[in-house]
């Protein structure tokens, strides 16, 4: 398996989706590229948040990537839409969700140590300090898309 090993801007713009698009490779250069996000949309202080940034990204894991361990500075959402994504948390709590965002359904929350197989049409809620990592451990790519609501020019993700 791939370890993917990112410095904090790198880890930053993979698990939050802010900036241009990118590629992150592997440890070394001629590794294949394992993990890309693509901005979708962006918007500095929304109505009701001043001083944060709301985002939209597409995160594609290719198959035997890892994402380190991190935190985010603030709320995020992650759905997952194809692949299934092998999520673990470390510290603090997520919320393995399904169904549609006006009548969602708690799969279960997951504490330190817990460990969910997030498949497509699921999606975790992330808060504020909460340290996790993932993989992809199957043979397809994961494909999610994040929804992300920091403090305008924070780091989105901080590495642990």
């Amino acid at each position: 398996m791939k370890r993917l090993l990112l410095p904090g801007a790198g880890l930053a713009l993979v698990a939050a989706g802010f900036g241009a698009g990118v590629a992150v490779s592997a440890t070394a250069a001629d590794d294949p590229v394992t993990v890309t996000r693509q901005s979708l949309a962006e918007v500095p202080a929304p109505t009701g948040a001043p001083h944060r940034t709301l985002g939209l990204s597409r995160v594609i894991v290719m198959p035997g990537s890892v994402l380190a361990p991190h935190h985010h500075p603030g709320s995020q959402l992650g759905y997952v839409a194809e692949g299934v994504l092998t999520y673990t948390v470390e510290t603090k709590s997520a919320t393995l969700m399904k169904g549609p965002g006006n009548d969602p359904t708690v799969i279960r929350t997951l504490g330190p140590g817990d460990t969910a197989r997030v498949r497509p049409g699921q999606w975790l809620v992330e808060e504020q300090g909460e340290v996790h990592h993932a993989k992809n451990a199957g043979d397809v790519p994961v494909v999610i898309y994040l929804s992300t609501l920091f403090k305008t020019g924070s780091a989105p993700a901080i590495p642990d």
